[in-house]
């Protein structure tokens, strides 16, 4: 099941090349780039978990996408920039350079097959800011090409209804919110018996924070011992039920908007 989560019909990768040659309402057609990393998650969580959370939601979201709506998702982008978390065993982290010509060079290729609407649809806290460099540049080169820059926990959702005050404010990384998702997910990937409950350490400033309005650098091993930045042990399946059916709902009218997005500025 090389698709994993992505309905087969939906997934990129297996249409032929005299499909894509024939497709109609390309300028339209929403291609999506699920991008993820390969990157510590605590003791409990396996380091694929951003790239399953894309990849599950995405899955899901278009599952429930109106058939009428041409919407693929590409084959997802595993390894992502996680220097952050140097020196925890098994993280494997592009440069931001690398990243940056990974997704650069994949958008071209979908620019010269005719497409014109490319979602390049991030779950890894350490890379948005790429995205959001490499779309804006693409779209400098080909003003025709729209490019959305989007991170997945950030369409309409509950997500923040189900957590604590204390874990919405550090619970970042590895957490309630992640855990339960991928209980949701990859339950068999999960070990519950070792989650557990650690927020960032050494924080002295009440204006600054992590990645708030006002962020500093960090690294991973400053802050954490086990590499969970949250509480782990509060996680249930039945949130992540919850939070993946929300999430995928508000993919879906994200994909619907963009759709129908029009790219002229007036």
């Amino acid at each position: 099941m090389i698709h994993g989560f992505i309905p087969p019909e939906r997934f990129f990768a297996y249409l032929t090349w005299q499909d894509i040659e024939m497709m109609t309402e390309k300028e339209n057609t929403v291609i999506i780039q699920p991008i993820g990393a390969i990157e510590q998650h605590g003791y409990h969580l396996p380091l694929i978990v951003d790239a399953a959370i894309s990849q599950g939601v995405l899955g899901k979201a278009l599952s429930l996408l109106n058939p009428t709506i041409p919407a693929y998702s590409l084959p997802t982008l595993y390894y992502g920039k996680s220097n952050e978390h140097d020196g925890f065993a098994g993280t494997i982290s592009l440069s931001a350079h690398t990243l940056y010509s990974l997704i650069e060079e994949t958008a071209i290729s979908i620019y010269q097959a005719g497409f014109r609407k490319l979602i390049l649809m991030n779950s890894h806290g350490g890379q948005p800011q790429i995205m959001e460099i490499v779309a804006r540049d693409l779209h400098q080169k080909f003003p025709d090409f729209s490019i959305f820059p989007l991170f997945t926990w950030k369409v309409p959702n509950i997500t923040n209804e189900l957590l604590t005050p204390e874990e919405k404010e550090l619970g970042i990384h590895a957490g309630d919110a992640e855990t339960s998702l991928m209980l949701a997910l990859l339950p068999h990937q999960v070990k519950m018996d070792l989650a557990v409950k650690e927020y960032p350490r050494n924080l002295s400033s009440n204006l600054l924070s992590m990645e708030g309005n006002l962020p500093f650098a960090w690294l991973t091993r400053e802050v954490s011992e086990t590499g969970v930045m949250g509480d782990a042990t509060v996680a249930t399946q039945e949130k992540g039920y919850q939070i993946l059916a929300s999430l995928a709902q508000g993919w879906v009218k994200v994909i619907e908007e963009v759709y129908q997005f029009s790219p002229k500025i007036t």
